[in-house]
């Protein structure tokens, strides 16, 4: 019988991973950045070709305003973690679902034990 499992995916951090997931937050915030100024032009717009403020517009615009402005802030302090993050150190990236086979005659606590798989600059290194 084949069951679902999942596996916890770390990635220990070396200075080229470290360099990656910067970039990832960077260009990230950048998309953010430019979501908030693209939101401003869009308010303005309609602004223009209504002639009048609507304050549920206004409202609305506030709320897709402060989602991404919270997000920025977000993405600051991970990037302000990630600095700190001491080099060989874990991070976990993802969990993923693996199958698995049971027989009978397993041993029940190895089966559900939670299952690792360690990579290094992409490269798995360790399943434990």
């Amino acid at each position: 019988m084949q069951i679902i499992q999942k596996v916890v995916v770390k990635q220990v951090v070396t200075e080229s991973s470290k360099a990656l997931l910067h970039n990832r937050f960077s260009q990230r915030k950048v998309e953010l950045q430019k979501e908030l100024e693209q939101l401003k032009f869009q308010l303005k717009q309609i602004e223009k070709t209504k002639k009048t403020q609507s304050s549920l517009l206004h409202t609305q615009f506030e709320k897709e305003r402060s989602s991404r402005l919270e997000k920025i802030d977000v993405i600051d302090f991970q990037i302000e973690q990630l600095e700190r993050l001491a080099l060989g150190s874990e991070l976990v990236e993802s969990e993923m679902d693996s199958l698995l086979e049971v027989k009978i005659g397993d041993n029940w606590n190895d089966i559900k034990q939670k299952k690792e798989i360690v990579i290094k600059d992409g490269i798995v290194v360790e399943i434990r």
